[in-house]
C-alpha cells in the first residue's frame, strides 16, 4: 500500500478493531432506543474481533517457532552422531607394546629398556588422547546443553501460542453459539421497527466507496508468504493431469471443495507481525508459474468481495424496499475487522458472494438454484442448506431450483475431467469435491488440532445434521425473512464441526448475518405469492401485467 499512497503505513489489526469498533456503534448504535435487538446484534459483531485476533496471533506465534525447533532438533541429531563416531574412535594401548617385545627377545636388556620408554612414550600419548576426547566430549556436551535450553524455550513460546490460538478459537465458538441462537429464534421476531443508520445516504456511499479502495488496494500490495503457497504446490501437477501423492496434505487442509481453490494461494493483508519472506526461486518460470496464481487469486478476491457489496445493496433496494439500509449492511460488511484482515481469503468470501447472489434472485428459482449449486461444487457445505431451499420453493418453483442445482454440480463434475489422467484420479478429485468420506480425524486444524479430541465432531456433526434437516420442516411457512436468517443459522452452526479452522470462516455466514440484523418484515415473501409458474421472466411479469389490469 505504501507504494500507492505516500508515506503510507499500514493499520495494526488491533488498532484497527479498536477504530472500527467506535466507528460502528457511532454510525450503527441506536441511542434513543437503547434496550433494542439491533444494538444486542451490533454488540455480538464486535465480539468478533477478540476471537480472531487471538486465533490469528497464536498462529503467527506458532509457525517461526515450529520452524526454529525443527532445526534445532536437526542439530541436535548431528551433534549426537557426531560425538558417537568421536567416542568410537578412541586410541588404544595394546597393539603396539605386544609387537615390539616379540620382537626384542634376542636383546633382553634393550628390548626391556626400549619397551620401558615405548611404554611411557604410548601411555602419554594415550593420556593426550584421552584429555583431547573428553574435551571434545566436554565442547559436545555444552552444546548439546545449550541446544537443549534453546529447545525448551522454544517449546515454551510455541506452548504459549498454542494457548493463544486454542482461547481464540473457544472465544469465536461462545460468540458463534450466542449468534446461533439469535438467528434461530429470528422468525418469530415479527415485530422489526426501522432502524436505519446514523448517517444519510450519500455519507455511506463515500465511506463505502473509500474503505472498498483501500481493503482492495491491500489485496493487490499483498505478497503470499511460503505457508499461503502450499496449494499451488499441488497445481502443476492437477494440471498435468497426475494425482497428487495421498500421504501429501497440502489440499486436505482446505477441506472439501473444488479443485480450483486449493490451488489458489491465501493473500495476507492486515498481519499481527511481520509475515515470513517467501524464498528465493531457482527458476524463473517457477516463479511466474507462482505470480500467475497469485494475480488470479487477487482478481477473485476483489471480483467476489465487489459481489458481495454488490448483492448486498441490491437486495436492500429491491428487495426491502429500502436502499439506505442496504447500503449500511455493505459499509458495515467492509468496516468490520474480519474482513480487513481476511479480505485476501478466496475461500471465505468467494460462496459468501454465491449465497448473496442466490438470495437476491430468488424470484428467479432458477439462477438461485445455479448459484447454490456453484457454492455447493466450490466449498461443498452449502450442501446442508437445500433442505432449507427445497422446503421453501415446495409449493412453487422446486423444479426449477432443482434443475439450477443439479446442472451446476453436473458442469463442475465434468470439469474434473480436464485435470484427471485415469478413472482413479477422477474418483479421487470427486470425492474431495463432495467429500464423500468419513469424518476425518488426521491432519485437521483450529481447533481440533490443539488439544480437542477429534471423536467429539461426531456428536456436533450428528446435531448439525439433525439441525439442517429439521429446517424443512420447521418453521411451516417460509418467507424470504426465514430463508435468510436460518441460511445463516446453518452456516454459523458449520463452524462447529468444521475439521479444517472452523470458527475462522466468518464470511460465510456474514453477508447473511447482516441482512438479517437490518431486515423489514418479510412475512409476505412467500413462494405463491413471489413466483410465477412460468420458466420464462417475461411470461411471468406479462401474466402479472394480464392480473393488474383486470383487476
Amino acid at each position: 500500500m505504501k507504494d500507492i499512497l505516500f508515506h503510507y503505513v499500514p493499520v495494526h489489526p488491533v488498532t484497527w478493531a479498536y477504530l472500527s469498533s467506535l466507528l460502528m456503534i457511532g454510525l450503527f448504535f441506536k441511542f434513543s432506543r437503547f434496550w433494542n435487538v439491533r444494538n444486542f446484534d451490533l454488540v455480538l459483531l464486535i465480539l468478533l474481533a477478540p476471537g480472531l485476533l487471538l486465533a490469528v496471533s497464536g498462529h503467527e506465534i506458532q509457525a517461526p517457532i515450529a520452524l526454529q525447533l525443527a532445526k534445532l532438533k536437526a542439530a541436535s541429531l548431528e551433534s549426537a552422531a557426531e560425538n558417537l563416531l568421536l567416542s568410537a574412535e578412541e586410541p588404544t594401548i595394546d597393539e603396539a607394546p605386544a609387537g615390539e617385545s616379540l620382537a626384542g627377545e634376542a636383546f633382553a636388556g634393550e628390548s626391556l629398556a626400549g619397551e620401558s620408554l615405548a611404554g611411557e612414550s604410548l601411555a602419554g600419548e594415550s593420556l593426550a588422547g584421552e584429555a583431547l576426547a573428553e574435551g571434545a566430549l566436554a565442547e559436545g556436551a555444552l552444546a548439546e546443553g545449550e541446544a537443549l535450553s534453546e529447545m525448551q524455550v522454544a517449546e515454551a513460546e510455541l506452548q504459549r501460542g498454542r494457548s493463544i490460538e486454542r482461547l481464540g478459537f473457544i472465544w469465536l465458538y461462545v460468540v458463534g453459539l450466542l449468534l446461533l441462537i439469535r438467528l434461530l429464534i429470528d422468525p418469530a421476531m415479527v415485530r422489526r421497527p426501522l432502524l436505519e443508520p446514523n448517517l444519510s445516504t450519500g455519507g455511506l456511499v463515500f465511506i463505502g466507496c473509500s474503505m472498498f479502495v483501500f481493503l482492495m488496494a491491500n489485496v493487490i500490495t499483498s505478497r503470499p508468504t511460503e505457508d499461503d503457497l502450499r496449494g499451488p504446490r499441488g497445481a502443476k501437477e492437477l494440471l498435468a493431469r497426475q494425482l497428487a501423492d495421498e500421504n501429501d496434505t497440502s489440499l486436505a487442509r482446505y477441506g472439501p471443495g473444488l479443485w480450483v481453490i486449493h490451488v489458489l494461494p491465501s493473500l495476507p493483508t492486515l498481519t499481527l507481525g511481520e509475515p515470513s519472506p517467501t524464498p528465493a526461486l531457482s527458476a524463473e518460470p517457477v516463479e511466474n508459474e507462482r505470480n500467475g496464481y497469485a494475480i488470479t487469486a487477487k482478481t477473485m478476491a476483489i471480483l467476489a468481495h465487489l459481489a458481495v457489496v454488490v448483492g448486498l445493496i441490491g437486495i436492500g433496494y429491491r428487495h426491502f424496499d429500502n436502499v439506505k439500509m442496504g447500503m449500511g449492511c455493505a459499509v458495515l460488511y467492509l468496516m468490520l475487522p474480519y474482513t480487513a484482515q481476511m479480505t485476501g481469503r478466496v475461500s471465505h468470501v468467494l460462496p459468501a458472494a454465491l449465497l448473496v447472489w442466490a438470495v437476491f434472485c430468488y424470484r428467479r428459482p432458477l439462477t438461485s438454484g445455479i448459484f447454490m449449486g456453484l457454492a455447493i461444487g466450490v466449498v461443498y457445505y452449502p450442501i446442508f442448506l437445500l433442505p432449507l431451499w427445497l422446503s421453501f420453493y415446495w409449493q412453487r418453483g422446486l423444479t426449477r431450483f432443482a434443475v439450477g442445482v443439479l446442472s451446476m454440480l453436473i458442469m463442475l463434475s465434468l470439469s474434473l475431467i480436464f485435470v484427471s489422467s485415469d478413472w482413479a484420479s477422477f474418483w479421487a478429485l470427486f470425492q474431495k469435491m463432495f467429500g464423500l468420506w468419513a469424518p476425518r480425524v488426521e491432519h485437521l486444524e483450529g481447533i481440533w488440532r490443539l488439544g480437542w479430541d477429534p471423536v467429539f465432531r461426531i456428536p456436533i456433526l450428528t446435531a448439525f445434521v439433525a439441525l439442517s434437516g429439521g429446517l424443512a420442516i420447521w418453521p411451516p411457512q417460509k418467507n424470504l425473512g426465514t430463508l435468510i436468517s436460518c441460511s445463516a443459522a446453518v452456516m454459523v452452526a458449520t463452524q462447529f464441526w468444521h475439521g479444517d479452522g472452523g470458527g475462522l470462516f466468518i464470511a460465510w455466514y456474514l453477508p447473511l448475518l447482516l441482512l438479517t440484523i437490518i431486515r423489514p418484515n418479510l412475512e409476505d415473501r412467500v413462494a405463491l405469492s413471489v413466483l410465477g409458474e412460468g420458466w420464462l421472466p417475461r411470461r411471468r411479469q406479462f401474466a402479472q401485467r394480464s392480473i393488474d389490469q383486470a383487476a
